[in-house]
């Protein structure tokens, strides 16, 4: 240091410590960050009520499934479909549910049964959950953590909306909020 002041570099000046980059703006005061745009409220919105409008309806159904909460009976493979995706296999086996309460037999697919899990004509016991597309095997299903996920996803997305409404609801620094009524 050569003895010289340069102005504004006095840390008695400016509330700033020169040796810390994380000292924040002169004065010492940071930054506040202020409520998110109206933009990205709206879209961050719009895509949770999105996600929460699929998700929602499925919440029954995904946690009879985790459950292997439904109708029992026997699921009878008849034919596999398979969809190749890169790096990766996604089969399905579609057949018959015949329920053990004896009502009748329908068309569906197994969820979960992929190209090794069964063959053609193989009965295995299965769990109808009210999902009119698929049976699901007796030891429950997985899908409740994609669910859980999609969920936490929403919330996260409402987080601008709710930063900007409780941004208009506090009362402006410092200052006694006014009724609009007079005093007096």
């Amino acid at each position: 240091m050569t003895g010289v002041r340069e102005p504004g570099r006095d840390p008695e000046e400016t509330g700033r410590d020169p040796e810390r980059d994380d000292a924040g703006p002169p004065g010492g005061q940071r930054r506040a960050r202020g409520a998110p745009s109206g933009f990205t409220v709206t879209v961050t919105a719009t895509l949770a009520f999105l996600l929460l409008f699929f998700t929602v309806p499925n919440l029954g159904v995904v946690w009879r499934a985790a459950r292997a909460d439904g109708a029992s009976g026997t699921f009878t493979a008849e034919r596999l479909s398979c969809v190749e995706h890169p790096g990766h296999e996604s089969c399905s086996w579609y057949g018959t549910f015949m329920p053990a309460a004896g009502s009748e037999a329908h068309e569906t697919s197994m969820y979960g049964a992929g190209r090794g899990d069964l063959s053609a004509g193989e009965r295995v016991p299965a769990i109808d959950v009210g999902r009119p597309s698929r049976v699901y095997s007796v030891d429950g299903s997985r899908e409740w953590i994609a669910t859980g996920l999609t969920l936490i996803a929403a919330a996260g997305l409402c987080v601008p909306l709710a930063r900007r409404l409780l941004s208009r609801v506090r009362r402006p620094s410092g200052r006694a909020r006014r009724s609009g009524t007079p005093a007096g």
